[in-house]
């Protein structure tokens, strides 16, 4: 398993560009001795790592106020990142039913997928633009507000093309959840940010795993539409921990209230700043990375079902299968933490697609039903911490003043990649059969660790 310009990254880093250099800021540009990407910086941070941030935060200067306030901002990312995880993992259980109820095949059922990726697509291209002019606080409501809407539509079972219209909105929006919740992370992290990113990213594994316990069940009712209305109430609590924790402020005026200098007055205009993320071959590579990565995830999860009925003669509870994937997704990103740290970030990298690739072929191959479900599980297991790693690893190596934006655009992404493999998958099952999962997702899963191998090691690597 995704995946995520704000004002360009926030008071530390700003003041960390501007200051002599630290031992801290070397090891942020150099590859530390003996590791491949630096242990000690390795995926246990599962965070961007800014130099001189955790010592302002962690050093006893924030006031007891300052720490509350601190704690509901990451409450409320928790929230935003909870609903996308729920999202992804809602649909795989639901498509069944939808072909059933709407009369359409594999290729009509994906436009879901298309318009939710136009959507998705949209969002990552105004991400920058929004946040940069209305404010972060401002944007994740409103972002909250259209899935609502969406979902409202969705709720009330209407006529299919409605129904397939609203996923533009929930793509949009879902894009700046995601995107949101990592880029304010990974520019306003407080205490232990290590923990705290590997806390954001498993409570996404954690609504991913949950909804397709609630999506099997309702897939089973007359009124299957309804399991909307919980999505709604979940959004309704998120709106309400956005609006009361950020007040629609800016991101600046957030990281001010938890103890952080003021930023000064960034000189480049917006367009400069998208050209200089831009220009960047080490961003498109990561995004590129997010991409497959989240396409993947969300292909596996959405299509699983499905391929077990149809392929494995599952029965109505095939959907908890979608719940082993994401399950194993949240666990992996904890359980697998000392050993990201033991052999380096990069070499995790390439172990952990190794064990997919092997396990998706356990699952094309094998046909057993519980030998797939398990199968499937390991997946998750072994996807999970790829995600936080490539996020982590591109705090480390793009320029300071660039890692908001570099951040938001590659998170962003991961959000439409959420949406392209999964219409891709619908679209080529529509002609040879959903078993053509299994093999696209091993297709996918070799262009992961190509990718991996092209995206550089250290900063000094970008800079020429």
């Amino acid at each position: 398993m995704a995946h995520a310009a704000l004002p360009e990254l926030t008071m530390m880093q700003q003041a960390t560009t501007n200051a002599p250099s630290t031992g801290s800021d070397e090891k942020l540009d150099t590859p530390t001795d003996g590791t491949e990407d630096g242990k000690e910086a390795s995926v246990e941070s599962g965070v961007v790592q800014t130099a001189g941030l955790e010592d302002q935060t962690s050093s006893g200067k924030q006031t007891p106020a300052q720490r509350r306030k601190a704690f509901m901002q990451f409450a409320a990312l928790c929230c935003s990142i909870f609903v996308a995880g729920w999202n992804d993992g809602t649909l795989g259980p639901l498509l069944p039913r939808l072909q059933e109820v709407y009369h359409v095949g594999y290729a009509v059922i994906s436009l879901i997928f298309v318009v939710s990726c136009v959507g998705a697509i949209i969002g990552s291209c105004t991400f920058l633009y929004l946040t940069d002019r209305l404010g972060y606080g401002l944007v994740v409501v409103l972002a909250s507000l259209a899935m609502m809407i969406a979902y409202a539509l969705q709720a009330a079972a209407a006529p299919f093309p409605v129904f397939v219209v609203a996923y533009f909105f929930i793509g949009y929006g879902g894009a700046f959840l995601n995107s949101g919740s990592n880029v304010f992370l990974a520019s306003v992290s407080v205490g232990k940010a290590s923990t705290r990113f590997g806390v954001l990213h498993g409570v996404y594994g954690l609504g991913a795993m949950a909804s397709p316990l609630v999506s099997t069940q309702f897939a089973r009712f007359p009124h299957w539409s309804f399991v909307y209305i919980v999505h709604i109430g979940l959004l309704a609590v998120t709106v309400v921990m956005q609006a009361v924790t950020f007040k629609f402020k800016s991101q600046e005026e957030c990281a001010r209230e938890i103890g952080l200098p003021p930023p000064e007055k960034e000189p480049d205009s917006l367009l400069q700043r998208y050209k200089r993320v831009f220009r960047l071959r080490v961003v498109h590579l990561m995004a590129f990375f997010a991409f497959v990565y989240v396409g993947i995830e969300v292909s596996i999860g959405s299509w699983i079902v499905t391929y077990i009925i149809n392929l494995r003669h599952g029965g109505p509870s095939s959907g908890y299968i979608s719940s082993g994937l994401f399950g194993g997704i949240m666990i992996g990103r904890v359980a697998l933490l000392p050993l990201s740290k033991l052999i380096g970030d990069r070499r995790a990298i390439f172990v952990y697609i190794l064990a997919v690739i092997g396990l998706e072929l356990v699952v094309w191959l094998v046909p057993s039903l519980i030998a797939d479900a398990i199968c499937v599980s390991f997946v998750g297991f072994f996807m999970g911490p790829l995600f936080p790693i490539m996020t982590n690893h591109a705090g480390r190596i793009l320029p300071p003043d660039l890692i908001s934006g570099g951040v938001g655009w590659i998170a962003s992404w991961g959000a439409a990649g959420a949406a392209v493999f999964p219409f891709i998958t619908g679209a080529i099952a529509s002609k040879t059969g959903i078993g053509a999962l299994q093999p696209l997702v091993v297709a996918l899963s070799g262009v992961l660790f190509v990718t991996w191998g092209c995206i550089p090691r250290s900063r000094k690597q970008i800079q020429g």
